[in-house]
């Protein structure tokens, strides 16, 4: 597999091969189901929480499937130009760069917008024409209209219950994709990922697990966003490295997820009763 992380802006992405196979756990028959989209040439779209791994099983999917894989991480800035590409200034003359979404459809890559809603919708426009049969992109700005090469895909993620108070994809834009629904594992899934991306013992992870499930509880209590697989796996890596788990659950786990006294104090408390 051929990875390439870009933000949008960057210059024009080198596919290259990061080697190893990226650590995934499946929690039903999404691995399946994503290569039967593969071969029958369907965008997907992967809805869940932040840090529930949809990032990881993108890459883990590319691996399988031996695709190059170009990410873009989305945001409200996000122009068509920034994905499609844009004339540069060279010495006495302009050169056409491709951007990265050009850049995966003429490669066969995977192109994975990550958290696309961020994006704005004249951006996500561009995107219609390669997720039905046409399979193309078109390049106002050289005339050019470029039939996606075998093995290109879009995948794109967001978030629904945080972004839906804010923005959504219009259903002309959803109904585009295959969806995949993503959640937090089961507690015992999700000791078994953090203890093979860490190394840590089962029983800390356990414990470490039993908090994050006590404190995603706190979203009742207006906590924004919970915490998610990523953040502990951030926790059990620091314990890995030294630092005091309780010292390690307040910095990594505790503090990223609120500024509100109240609830950081009752978050707190968890840690303190979880390891005494």
């Amino acid at each position: 597999m051929q990875e390439h992380v870009l933000n949008a802006g960057e210059s024009e992405p080198e596919l290259r091969n990061p080697g190893a196979q990226p650590y995934y756990l499946p929690s039903s028959d999404e691995v399946s189901l994503f290569e039967q989209c593969h071969q029958n040439k369907l965008a997907v779209m992967l809805k869940g929480p932040t840090g529930c791994g949809k990032t990881r099983f993108v890459e883990h999917m590319a691996w399988r499937l031996n695709r190059p894989l170009i990410t873009v991480s989305c945001h409200d800035d996000l122009s068509a130009s920034d994905l499609i590409g844009r004339f540069l200034i060279q010495h006495d003359s302009t050169v056409w760069q491709d951007g990265p979404l050009t850049t995966a459809v003429r490669n066969g890559a995977i192109c994975y917008l990550d958290e696309v809603v961020e994006a704005r919708q004249d951006t996500i426009v561009v995107l219609h024409p390669l997720t039905d049969y046409r399979r193309s992109l078109s390049i106002d700005k050289t005339g050019e209209t470029i039939n996606a090469a075998p093995g290109f895909q879009l995948v794109v993620s967001y978030n629904p219950g945080y972004q839906r108070m804010l923005k959504d994809l219009k259903p002309s834009t959803r109904q585009r994709f295959v969806a995949l629904d993503f959640e937090f594992p089961p507690a015992e899934r999700e000791a078994e990922i953090v203890m093979q991306e860490t190394g840590i013992d089962r029983p800390t992870v356990t414990a470490l697990v039993s908090l994050a499930h006590k404190l995603r509880a706190f979203q009742d209590r207006g906590l924004a966003e919970v915490p998610s697989t990523r953040l502990l796996v951030a926790t059990a890596g620091l314990i890995a490295h030294g630092i005091p788990v309780k010292r390690a659950c307040q910095v990594a786990l505790v503090s990223p997820l609120s500024d509100d006294a109240a609830l950081v104090g009752a978050m707190n408390d968890l840690v303190e009763l979880t390891f005494v």
